[in-house]
């Protein structure tokens, strides 16, 4: 063997200088501190966003939309020229109430009526209104229920709440047939008078754009909407 080969071997393996090991230790503290960053950065997103979620329920205005729906009840799927709305019907509050409007529903009774009424009941919140249907057509025509007058049915954790859904009915409590009404805004005072059956699920937006639409006198009602509002069905589901 060649002393240039011994020569060779011995500048591959020379011993690491001071100087070199400085320069391993700099990058190994580079290093670390980016792999401290990167978990200190990953644990502030996840905590965080844990957070913002935590004050968002608190402090955010509960809606009715995407709220979960109670194993077993029906979806009454409203679809009108606005838009559609999808209700959760309390079947297993008020089964004679939601027995009633599923039937008419299932019948296409619904089909081509509108909201003939745009209401604002309370005096002093403007923008708390009811719309309301299922008794005229657009051309003011009053189409009866084939089953008649339903008594007034209530229950006690059944309200009057922003989204909720009701019969509307005569001075008699136990005249409700086929028209009803949906709330924009809480409506507490007519809770145990008038008989809620289910509330929105999702189109909320709908129900407010329908109860800002402006309003007259027509076919000899007052707050029909200037510009009719069409059900063109309602179907059920989860029945």
């Amino acid at each position: 063997m060649s002393a240039r080969n011994i020569t060779s071997d011995r500048k591959r393996s020379r011993p690491v200088t001071k100087r070199r090991r400085i320069e391993n230790k700099y990058v190994i503290g580079i290093i670390v501190v980016i792999v401290a960053i990167v978990v200190i950065v990953s644990i502030y997103v996840f905590v965080g966003n844990g957070i913002n979620d935590a004050f968002q329920d608190i402090f955010n205005e509960p809606t009715n939309d995407e709220n979960n729906v109670t194993v077993g009840n029906p979806i009454a799927v409203i679809d009108t020229s606005k838009g559609t709305i999808r209700v959760e019907l309390y079947s297993d509050k008020v089964p004679n109430t939601c027995e009633n409007f599923i039937k008419l529903a299932n019948d296409g009774f619904y089909s081509g009526l509108v909201f003939h009424r745009v209401a604002n009941l309370i005096t002093g919140e403007p923008e708390t209104h009811i719309i309301q249907g299922g008794g005229f057509d657009d051309d003011g025509n009053h189409k009866e229920s084939p089953y008649g007058p339903i008594d007034l049915e209530i229950h006690p954790d059944v309200r009057h709440v922003d989204g909720a859904i009701a019969m509307a009915r005569t001075t008699d409590p136990n005249s409700a047939t086929s028209q009803f009404y949906i709330c924009d805004g809480e409506h507490s005072f007519l809770n145990d008078n008038y008989a809620a059956f289910g509330v929105v699920v999702e189109g909320m937006s709908v129900v407010r754009a329908i109860a800002l639409e402006d309003t007259t006198t027509k076919y000899g009602m007052q707050n029909w909407p200037i510009e009719n509002i069409i059900i063109n069905s309602i179907t059920i589901e989860n029945q």
